[in-house]
């Protein structure tokens, strides 16, 4: 194959190769939970510079027996928080994970998480991109009215 040829094959793979999204995360950071407590949460910004949205699809990290997407709606004036399948970021965008609203949730944590600490975590997107995040577990007091939190299916 002659040279203006491949590179006429490799430029149009290259325009044909459909353009992934760049996904990245700021103010992240995990919350603190005193010794004994067996979850916690991750909260986030998530933003895409792509022209097409991205969902964020599953979570990770070494620290959780099970790491979930959650959100939360409040229900008969119970604030309730459910397991969801993704977390949208519009393109051009962003999603605010945060208390009170969607998160990423670590269930079964395997050790304590003091603040100062940092968590390694793994985001999984729908157009196949991963994201690996070291986030500082930071005390922060959220989410919570009158006692009125409810974990629900």
């Amino acid at each position: 194959m002659s040279k203006p040829l491949a590179g006429a094959l490799l430029c149009t793979l290259l325009l044909a190769a459909p353009a992934m999204a760049d996904i990245t995360a700021s103010d992240v950071y995990v919350r603190a939970v005193p010794p004994g407590q067996m979850n916690s949460a991750a909260f986030m910004t998530l933003h895409n510079d792509g022209s097409e949205a991205v969902g964020l699809v599953a979570a990770g990290s070494a620290i959780a027996e099970n790491v979930e997407l959650h959100s939360h709606s409040m229900q008969d004036g119970v604030m309730r928080m459910r397991r969801i399948d993704r977390i949208d970021v519009p393109a051009h965008g962003r999603h605010s994970l945060e208390p009170g609203a969607d998160h990423v949730m670590l269930i079964g944590l395997r050790g304590a998480l003091q603040e100062g600490d940092s968590v390694e975590l793994r985001l999984e997107f729908s157009d196949g991109q991963r994201l690996e995040i070291a986030a500082p577990v930071k005390s922060v007091m959220a989410g919570m009215q009158n006692g009125q939190h409810l974990h629900g299916n």
